[in-house]
């Protein structure tokens, strides 16, 4: 099964802002045209990134996906083409077993950072990247993982800061 859910409002009043207004506002991603391949993922949070600068802007989504995807995340093309702005890590990589993590549910939270001269401003509701679901392969003969994730982002290398 594949779909977009909300965190629960625990983990949202926890990580964004105790506000139930806002919560049940969010909507869940959804492609814009018959053949878009993209889910627009729209932001849950507001800010004005300043030139050269980067900020996270919380979701309050999360992905749940078979064991053999990968939900990757992408800049939207007008963020990019007209105002200098991207992700900050060029493409994020959502795990299946990213979804309802230890840490923080799966939610999923995008880093922009403005290339510009310009502020840019961010509001609540606003598309900020587009996500795209897609199976993925693995060697053959690859020895048995049984490795289990414990945690939110850089949670497979140990630690929390490096992810």
């Amino acid at each position: 099964m594949r779909k977009f859910e909300k965190i629960s409002y625990e983990e949202f009043s926890k990580s964004v802002i105790d506000d139930k207004e806002l919560y049940n506002s969010i909507e869940l991603p959804k492609r814009s045209t018959k053949n878009s391949c993209g889910y627009d993922i729209m932001s849950a949070s507001k800010g004005v990134i300043m030139p050269h600068e980067s900020m996270i802007f919380k979701t309050g989504i999360k992905a749940m996906m078979n064991s053999d995807e990968v939900l990757y995340i992408y800049s939207r093309s007008g963020q990019g083409f007209k105002n200098d702005v991207s992700l900050s890590n060029s493409v994020g990589l959502i795990d299946a077993d990213y979804y309802n993590n230890s840490s923080n549910e799966g939610h999923i939270m995008i880093k922009l950072i403005n290339h510009s001269d310009k502020e840019y401003i961010v509001n609540i509701g606003d598309k900020i990247a587009q996500g795209v679901f897609m199976k993925y392969l693995i060697v053959d003969e690859e020895e048995e993982i049984n490795n289990i994730r414990n945690g939110g982002f850089g949670s497979t290398n140990g630690d929390d800061k490096n992810g």
